[in-house]
């Protein structure tokens, strides 16, 4: 429908809705209970050099609202994605925009991966997940640090030929620098907000209840930080954003718009409803009548300028 099509970095979307990284793991659990080719594009699951087995259960756990969870970036490894679930989506999905989330410990890991992930002919976008423990500078997130985020930007724009969109942390003091310094890394757009570190605690236990300890805070407590930082970052950017964090409704969508978002993903809102994303695009246009917007690109004409 034309008047959900948008553009990202030159990437034609024919709607703005698409599964957050590691939601959707590699599309094909997702195709046995929606169409994936009725998405805007797919998101595939952050994917590091070898593969991760992750970290021990339990790694998800309800809390108050919205979902914890400590996955540890369990994924199969770059070679195997190239060489499996890539081409599976391009044999049975050949039109679906394929985003491509690239994780890593060390700065090398993710210039290597990217560079590979940038090689599959269906993947249209990479995301680039800096919300990763840096292994070179302690442990912290590789997206706490602007002058990392602008050299490893500048790294992977370097190697690759595709769009580069880099998924912002939201476990900082001020995000505008973190998003300024992607920019200037030469970044096509930005992703945000990823999830928030959280804890919960076991009353009978008086453990952490998940194994790894603390974990990352998605669902919908998220969706007014996230629309906080996004509007806050569109202040000072013209760069494509791509709004996560807590998208349950037609209306959590419109909101993101107004903030200054460009297109949307869906996560913590699948658990449970795995075609939320599906009905949040169909249950898009009554929602934009309703409100007398007649198309997402004249809406962000209007608020981006």
């Amino acid at each position: 429908m034309e008047r959900l099509a948008v553009n990202l970095a030159g990437v034609t979307l024919k709607n703005p809705v698409m599964p957050a990284s590691g939601t959707a793991a590699y599309g094909q659990s997702m195709a046995q209970q929606l169409d994936l080719g009725a998405l805007g594009g797919l998101v595939i699951k952050s994917t590091t050099a070898e593969p991760r087995v992750g970290n021990p259960r339990p790694t998800t756990a309800p809390t108050t609202a919205g979902w914890l969870n400590a996955i540890g970036l369990k994924n199969p490894g770059i070679d195997n994605v190239l060489a499996e679930k890539l081409p599976w989506l391009a044999e049975h999905y050949p039109e679906l925009p394929i985003v491509g989330s690239v994780a890593g410990s060390i700065f090398d890991e993710y210039v290597a991966v990217a560079k590979k992930m940038t090689t599959a002919p269906n993947v249209k976008l990479l995301e680039i997940n800096i919300s990763c423990p840096n292994v070179d500078h302690g442990g912290l997130a590789f997206g706490t640090d602007p002058v990392v985020v602008k050299d490893l930007t500048q790294a992977i724009v370097a190697v690759v030929d595709k769009p580069v969109f880099m998924k912002l942390t939201p476990n900082v003091t001020d995000i505008v620098p973190i998003a300024a310094a992607a920019e200037a890394g030469g970044a096509a757009g930005l992703t945000m907000i990823n999830t928030l570190t959280g804890m919960g605690i076991d009353l009978k236990t008086r453990q952490p209840i998940l194994a790894h300890g603390t974990g990352g805070l998605s669902g919908k407590a998220l969706h007014p930080m996230a629309v906080r930082m996004i509007h806050e970052v569109r202040q000072q950017t013209k760069l494509p954003i791509v709004g996560v964090g807590g998208v349950f409704t037609p209306e959590d969508v419109l909101e993101f718009y107004l903030a200054g978002a460009n297109a949307v993903q869906v996560g913590a809102a699948t658990y449970g409803h795995p075609t939320a994303c599906t009905d949040i695009i169909a249950g898009l246009p009554a929602a934009m009548d309703k409100y007398g917007m007649t198309s997402l690109s004249d809406l962000i004409a209007e608020v981006q300028g």
